[in-house]
């Protein structure tokens, strides 16, 4: 079965986006669908990976009831502002409702020259392609809010970035494609009729609870504020560094979006950036809820005259939920701490106790993802990654304050350890294994690209035959830049 169109965003006013068809490609070739996230979205994966399916993933059939734009936004990107931005390499096919009542976004990405392209190709290398598929769909196993991917092909075309590269399709997945940067756009060209019918949609889809609120615009940003906050303290909580937190690239659903030049973590180190165009660090690690404020001020800024007619009075009340986020986000990290190192309770000295860790790990940039997963084994006997990972003896002091602590905990030793393995995951997206992923593809061999994808969907489950997947990168392994494909 196709997907049953329910387009809804295609209402707006025309000004909000451009009728734009995919552009066909030479030979499109199935990689991989997602078969768990079809069968959600209530599409059948056997019509997915028939002649037809593949067609429609390539963009060159379109199915019954699509209805394909490209959106206009603008953004901040690293600090500066493009006032007319765009989908310049994604069509959006149409919106589908899910098994589960929730509205999603079917978007082909590198389907070819729309009206925003910038003198671009439209089209995605085929690295690209695999990166996101393998990132988006190991943070939604890890439980992060996310896109994800339903499907990818090859294109049996050349793209052309600092050499020939095979290209690809891929079927991005999000509850929507409004970003922070689709309100500044009718925010900076004084289109309040625009703005208006824009926030009143993103209300409707995503905010339906503030509808009665004395503010529903008010409202809506503090909910936002909410879920970016407890976006980037999971972020944060599995080593993950984005990498281009443009406001273009933050969506009002709270999902992540954009796995360009993104990676993981392998030794903890605060300030680690891997982007190969962020070259003042502004998107490091360290600096990612600093930036999610940063960004969600110039959200405020756009919903000014739609809070309050009096600037002033707007202005107020916009800065009051902007000063509250630190504390939202600092809860919502801390809650995601508590969990890792397998407290149920709060005490005075849980902070300090936590942040000694992480001090502890950034001074030997010890690995930060088998760290925690060893530390759940700690808490009940258990030797799975031992062999991968074993503290030294410098941690010794901490370990035996964090045992006393636990001590105080009611909950059982077998209970915390399940906890904190659940929390706590062996197999990240690591980015030396993404990357051979990506050039063994190149050179026309999957294989390994599969056999990550399937490891990566059981992401807290240790499997022996597959240890090597949980390894950090050996010194001439090691991937110091990650790169946006466009």
């Amino acid at each position: 079965m196709a997907p049953d169109f329910d387009n809804t965003y295609v209402t707006l006013p025309e000004r909000f986006y451009t009728r734009q068809a995919p552009v066909p490609v030479a030979d499109p070739g199935l990689i991989r669908v997602n078969h768990d996230l079809a069968t959600l979205l209530g599409i059948d994966p056997a019509w997915l990976e028939s002649e037809e399916g593949i067609n429609t993933i390539a963009g060159n059939h379109l199915p019954a009831g699509a209805d394909p734009i490209a959106t206009v936004y603008a953004g901040h990107q690293f600090g500066s502002f493009n006032p007319r931005l765009g989908d310049g390499r994604a069509v959006l096919l149409g919106e589908v409702v899910g098994t589960d009542g929730e509205r999603y976004d079917l978007q082909l990405k590198g389907s070819g020259i729309t009206p925003y392209s910038r003198n671009g190709d439209g089209r995605a290398p085929l690295g690209p392609i695999l990166r996101e598929y393998l990132v988006s769909e190991a943070m939604a196993k890890l439980g992060v809010p996310t896109s994800r991917t339903l499907a990818a092909v090859t294109t049996g075309e050349a793209v052309y970035r600092e050499q020939r590269l095979a290209g690809g399709v891929l079927v991005r997945v999000a509850k929507s494609h409004i970003r922070i940067g689709t309100m500044q756009y009718f925010a900076s060209i004084q289109d309040l009729d625009g703005l208006k019918l824009l926030t009143d949609h993103v209300i409707s889809r995503h905010y339906p609870e503030v509808v009665d609120a004395a503010n529903p615009v008010l409202a809506m940003y503090q909910q936002v504020s909410r879920r970016l906050a407890t976006l980037i303290a999971h972020w944060q909580s599995v080593g993950f560094i984005h990498g281009v937190m443009n406001t273009d690239n933050m969506l009002l659903s709270g999902e992540t979006i954009d796995y360009g030049p993104c990676a993981f973590m392998d030794g903890y180190d605060s300030a680690a950036v891997f982007s190969s165009i962020d070259h003042g660090s502004r998107y490091a690690y360290r600096n990612q809820p600093a930036i999610a404020q940063w960004n969600l001020a110039c959200l405020g800024q756009s919903l000014l005259p739609l809070i309050d007619a009096d600037e002033a009075v707007a202005t107020a009340a916009a800065q009051d939920v902007l000063n509250a986020f630190p504390e939202d986000y600092m809860n919502a990290w801390h809650e995601r701490l508590r969990t890792k190192f397998g407290l149920t309770t709060t005490e005075a000295e849980d902070e300090t106790l936590m942040q000694d860790f992480l001090d502890l790990l950034e001074s030997g940039r010890h690995d930060f993802t088998l760290a925690f997963r060893r530390l759940a084994e700690l808490a009940e006997d258990g030797n799975d990654v031992s062999a991968l990972f074993e503290f030294p003896e410098s941690f010794t002091p901490w370990l035996q304050q964090w045992r006393q602590r636990c001590e105080r905990e009611s909950v059982s030793a077998d209970n915390r350890k399940a906890q904190m393995q659940a929390t706590n995951p062996v197999y990240i997206a690591r980015n030396h294994l993404v990357e051979r992923a990506i050039q063994e593809a190149y050179a026309g061999d999957f294989t390994f690209f599969h056999r990550l994808h399937e490891r990566l969907q059981q992401p807290f489950v240790f499997a022996a035959e597959d240890a090597e997947l949980a390894q950090p990168p050996q010194p001439h392994q090691v991937v110091l830049q990650t790169f946006c494909g466009t």
